[in-house]
């Protein structure tokens, strides 16, 4: 099992920038692929972005250019900097994280995730 915990959400004035970060605990050894989702009230949640182990990233067109994803294996922590923030980027923010077990089995976890309101 792993455990996944957002923090970092808050309101935010348009052009303006948040950090989100997410913690993960439990069975960290298995540890791939992490990323964000978000999701708007009264839609489905759209992927946002992922990162591998080795550092590599891919983005969602949406958020191209404005939204970086990092993490720190050593503390099983990614993070989502968020710059020139949108009305349009109000959602929920959620963490994910594949976990492969050592037959080989992936499974991922979600967190709870975490408000960002954009709003003047």
């Amino acid at each position: 099992q792993v455990q996944l915990v957002e923090s970092g959400g808050g309101l935010v004035q348009p052009g303006g920038s948040l950090r989100l970060s997410c913690a993960a605990s439990g069975s960290i050894y298995g540890l791939n692929d992490m990323g964000w989702y978000r999701q708007i009230p009264g839609k489905q949640r759209e992927w946002v972005g992922t990162i591998t182990w080795e550092g590599n990233t891919k983005y969602a067109d949406a958020i191209q250019g404005r939204f970086t994803i990092s993490r720190d294996n050593a503390k099983n922590t990614v993070h989502l900097q968020m710059n020139a923030l949108k009305p349009e980027d109000t959602a929920v923010y959620y963490c994910t994280a594949e976990h492969v077990d050592p037959i080989g089995l992936s499974r991922n976890y979600w967190g709870r995730g975490t408000q960002v309101t954009v709003s003047s």
